[in-house]
């Protein structure tokens, strides 16, 4: 089994606060970092408990979240600022069999979510998808699911689990902390946190193997709705090619490819 496992540092034990924890500027960015590595790190000798084979990590915190020379050995990293286009990632992503989440936080929005955002904590209220809100964990499982990837756990807050599960039922999470409000939460120490990532992703294999989750696909046609904070960026946004726009702060795109919506 070859599996991508997508990285984000919100979802971390001990990472709970915007302007200290996740923004490169904060005081504890690299230690963040640390903290998110050593849970990759956990979660890749889980996966590694269960026979696989290749781990393919993408760091996808937006200035970055991992620590290279702290990386496990037998994983390897997709990273870089910017990014690749999508059609270079999607290409190498499907060619991998399962997808995995790595310290995820719940979408904007969700009261009990410690660093709940979607995509941009600065800019973006809300993404809805067909009518459905949606955070990033849709987004990866959508766009995981459209490369014929299924989505077979998560490590984050309570909120982020409770999300996915919701999301994709049967998929195996493991909260690492409990959300109090979006910059405050209860974290297990880094010791139970990374050896619950290790036990419950060997888990989430093995299960698998046994009784396979599909790859998560919603039909189309897709419309999807970005609401921002303020007008400005609503304003860029409209200036791209087949943005709509729906009022002083939110934008409409349609698409039969969930690929390019995404």
């Amino acid at each position: 089994m070859k599996v991508v496992m997508m990285t984000d540092i919100e979802g971390v034990a001990g990472v709970v606060t915007f302007e200290k924890d996740s923004y490169s500027t904060g005081t504890y960015y690299e230690d963040a970092k640390r903290l998110l590595t050593a849970e990759v790190n956990a979660a890749v000798e889980g996966l590694l408990a269960a026979g696989v084979e290749d781990v393919l990590v993408l760091d996808m915190h937006g200035p970055g979240g991992i620590r290279f020379e702290m990386l496990h050995p037998r994983a390897k990293l997709m990273h870089g600022r910017p990014l690749a286009p999508d059609s270079v990632r999607n290409a190498i992503v499907a060619e991998y069999d399962v997808a995995v989440l790595v310290g995820q936080h719940a979408m904007a929005g969700v009261v009990d979510g410690n660093l709940a955002h979607t995509q941009s904590s600065r800019a973006i209220d809300s993404y809805t998808l067909n009518g459905i809100p949606i955070g990033e964990t849709a987004q990866f499982a959508l766009q995981c699911g459209a490369l014929g990837l299924p989505t077979i756990f998560l490590s984050g807050d309570h909120a982020a689990c409770r999300e996915a599960e919701a999301l994709i039922p049967g998929i195996t999470t493991a909260a690492v902390k409990q959300g109090l409000s979006r910059n405050s939460a209860i974290s297990l120490s880094k010791e139970a946190a990374r050896d619950l990532i290790r036990g419950r992703i060997q888990q989430a294999v093995e299960k698998q193997r046994a009784d396979p989750l599909p790859p998560l696909v919603w039909d189309p046609p897709y419309i999807l709705e970005k609401r921002y904070f303020h007008t400005d960026v609503a304003d860029r946004a409209v200036a791209q090619p087949g943005v709509e726009r729906v009022d002083s702060q939110t934008v409409r795109l349609r698409s039969d490819n969930i690929l390019d919506i995404l």
